[in-house]
């Protein structure tokens, strides 16, 4: 898949979470969402193009057209609505551009500003609180979705612990996005479905309440799976974040870690989980 990186800046914590989590709400899965995307890390003032608190957003879409609709989209929405933000592009090394500001800047009705610094072209949009500050264009490049693992649990109590344990070793890694709530997916899904409108269905293999009406995947002892799903820039970090989401969700009541294979039809990177952890 394709992805860009953001830089979002506001004039505090409050207000720069409000906006992180405007921009990546309803994008857990490209199935349904414009795009997948999630919070890769919080960014210090001094690491910031502005010298205020930042945050670094990753966002994956099927191809950078995608991406072209999609992000100026939520930006213009969920972060030019927000008190105080910034915007600036968080892959300048790459040559290939999607529109940003250049799209937003008509919301300034004609009364917007650009300014040209170095080779970085800003738009300056007058808003109520001053002004909006996003940059022209972001880089995009070829990224590495849907690495995934299966948690198998005796309980549901089990099942959560390890689960949150397995997403939050992966937040702490740059490079990757579980995107998903909480970064886990209790809803797993399958490839196609009986019903012609669905691209995708419920993964009923993993359905502990479906044991005895189809061909079950889940270990005997497992009565509650979630599953984890992994978007990263390249295909290392997607399975580094996959080694240590498995190493830090295994524990008591966790029966099994296995995932979900899809035939081999999602793309052309397989992560293997016993090579992974050998």
């Amino acid at each position: 898949m394709s992805y860009t990186r953001l830089w979002i800046t506001a004039e505090d914590d409050r207000w720069l979470d409000a906006a992180v989590r405007e921009f990546t709400g309803y994008s857990s899965s490209v199935i349904a969402c414009d795009v997948e995307s999630g919070l890769e890390h919080w960014m210090g003032g001094e690491s910031t193009p502005d010298g205020r608190p930042g945050a670094s957003i990753l966002v994956f879409g099927f191809s950078s057209d995608s991406l072209a609709r999609a992000v100026p989209n939520r930006v213009g929405q969920c972060v030019m609505t927000c008190p105080s933000t910034a915007v600036f592009d968080g892959l300048p090394q790459e040559s290939k551009r999607l529109p940003l500001g250049k799209q937003i800047r008509f919301f300034g009705d004609g009364y917007q500003k650009s300014k040209l610094i170095g080779s970085k072209r800003y738009w300056r949009i007058p808003v109520m609180d001053g002004e909006f500050l996003v940059q022209e264009s972001l880089g995009v490049a070829k990224g590495v979705a849907g690495g995934n693992i299966i948690i198998q649990a005796r309980n549901q109590r089990a099942g959560l612990a390890a689960a949150r344990r397995g997403s939050e070793a992966a937040a702490q890694l740059p490079d990757v996005i579980t995107p998903f709530p909480g970064g886990v997916a209790r809803s797993g899904s399958k490839v196609g479905s009986r019903y012609k409108a669905l691209k995708a269905s419920t993964s009923d293999a993993y359905c502990p309440t479906l044991r005895g009406l189809v061909e079950s995947r889940l270990h005997a002892e497992a009565n509650c799976a979630f599953e984890i799903v992994f978007d990263g820039v390249c295909e290392a970090a997607v399975a580094k974040a996959m080694r240590c989401s498995i190493a830090a969700a295994a524990g008591e009541d966790i029966v099994a870690i296995t995932a979900g294979n899809y035939g081999g039809k999602l793309g052309k990177y397989h992560f293997h989980l016993r090579e992974l952890m050998a």
